[in-house]
């Protein structure tokens, strides 16, 4: 890294640009890997498992693995840059998928739980490309440098689910169990995403971007920091509200999500039909994203972690008293549903990203992804629960009351962290 040369703005422009769509494209491939799993995965862990409750338990283990993987990339990227960082997680999420493939061929519930734990490392490491897009994006550009690189993971996670009867009816055709077909797409799109980063994100955006910061604190007369300078408490407040927005937006997306595919099976939906619901809450998660980004970086991040809130409850209500003669309704709300969560990722991303000191980005980065991803993880399994005991409808009243809290949370974290930089 000593040996860097640090970048004119021009040529940071430039670099910041090729580096991001070098991760769109990886995203693209990802979105796909991404997708197989949500849409097929509950029902999977109900034929192998048996019963509604534990169509979580994909989700829950995908999600915990996400948890663990955010953590490892995020430090691997510390040390060895996004190139490394986020291609290793990317192939880990590929050996996941080619586990599960061997698990639903042999009927092996351990290996099953196994490898859905391994599959979370494409999730994780699918969220934390995100960030690779801010690495050389000027601040006032940040929120829509994160919009950029979600929105090109709408083109592969919108394609996934709909490859759902395709993907399953060519694993027949192979002699292998109908549902392990989207995870052999899985393994192919985690597989390419993994090797577009390898291959070609050079030079590493977050070493020129550590560079860059470097020789800024020389110009000015501060201390070049390291890893162990001390946290100061507006990083310390700053990263904690951009967390709590985007942990509460997850856990309430994922836990209604995760449910929707066993009840729609329950009350008489096609596959077909629900591998068309989940894919247009999946572009309801990235395709506003082409706007979103501009609205954080324009309006602000705190009103947009608000509208986060609102768009969730209508999304969460709609879903709980959607009839069930129709789909479009219930597709209706999985959409809203998945616009509160990207309201809510985009500006908590910015948040954390504008807060954290910027020697150690990408390990506060994962660190606050890890939250993410348990707070995910502890919705899919609660969120079976609720629906076996109680209803889906249940789940959808509660998850509501969630998103409603968020609003209140978010405007109180947001006013003290404005009372601490005028202190400052």
């Amino acid at each position: 890294m000593s040996n860097i040369q640090v970048p004119t703005r021009d040529e940071q422009e430039r670099l910041y640009k090729r580096s991001l769509w070098i991760v769109i494209l990886s995203q693209i491939f990802s979105g796909a890997g991404l997708a197989a799993g949500i849409t097929v995965g509950a029902l999977l862990a109900k034929e192998m498992l048996g019963g509604d409750s534990m169509a979580g338990v994909p989700s829950a283990l995908f999600t915990f693995g996400s948890g663990l993987a955010a953590y490892l990339v995020g430090r691997y990227t510390q040390k060895l840059g996004r190139r490394l960082g986020l291609a290793f997680g990317f192939f880990v999420g590929a050996i996941g998928a080619i586990g599960v493939i061997i698990a639903a061929t042999i009927v092996n519930v351990p290996l099953l739980l196994l490898s859905l734990f391994v599959y979370g490392s494409g999730t994780a490491t699918n969220l934390q490309a995100r960030y690779a897009g801010t690495d050389l994006a000027f601040p006032e550009k940040r929120a829509t440098a994160v919009s950029m690189a979600m929105v090109s993971t709408t083109f592969g996670a919108v394609a996934g689910p709909n490859l759902v009867a395709p993907m399953g009816r060519f694993a027949e055709s192979i002699g292998y169990p109908t549902l392990s077909g989207p995870f052999m797409l899985a393994a192919v799109a985690y597989g390419l995403a993994g090797l577009v980063l390898f291959i070609w994100l050079r030079p590493d955006p977050y070493h020129i971007a550590q560079a860059i910061e470097a020789d800024r604190r020389v110009r000015e007369n501060e201390p070049v920091a390291t890893e162990e300078v001390p946290t100061s408490r507006h990083e310390k407040r700053g990263v904690a509200v951009g967390t709590t927005m985007m942990v509460i937006s997850h856990v309430v997306m994922v836990a209604v999500m995760t449910m929707t595919a066993p009840y729609m099976q329950n009350v008489g939906f096609s596959i077909e039909e629900i591998g068309m619901v989940i894919g247009f809450h999946i572009a309801g998660m990235y395709l506003p994203s082409l706007f979103t980004g501009v609205l954080v970086d324009k309006i602000g991040r705190t009103w947009m972690a608000v509208a986060s809130g609102v768009t969730l409850v209508f999304a969460t209500v709609l879903a709980a008293y959607s009839p069930t003669d129709t789909v479009w309704p219930l597709m209706t709300a999985l959409i809203l549903l998945g616009v509160g969560w990207n309201f809510g990722l985009i500006s908590g991303t910015a948040i954390v990203v504008d807060s954290a000191d910027k020697t150690r980005t990408a390990k506060v980065q994962g660190s606050a992804d890890v939250f993410i991803a348990l707070a995910g993880a502890a919705g899919s399994v609660l969120s079976g629960f609720i629906v076996s005991s109680m209803s889906y409808a249940t789940l959808g009243v509660m998850s509501a009351v969630f998103s409603f809290l968020m609003i209140p949370i978010i405007l109180r974290a947001s006013r003290a962290q404005r009372r601490e930089l005028n202190r400052s």
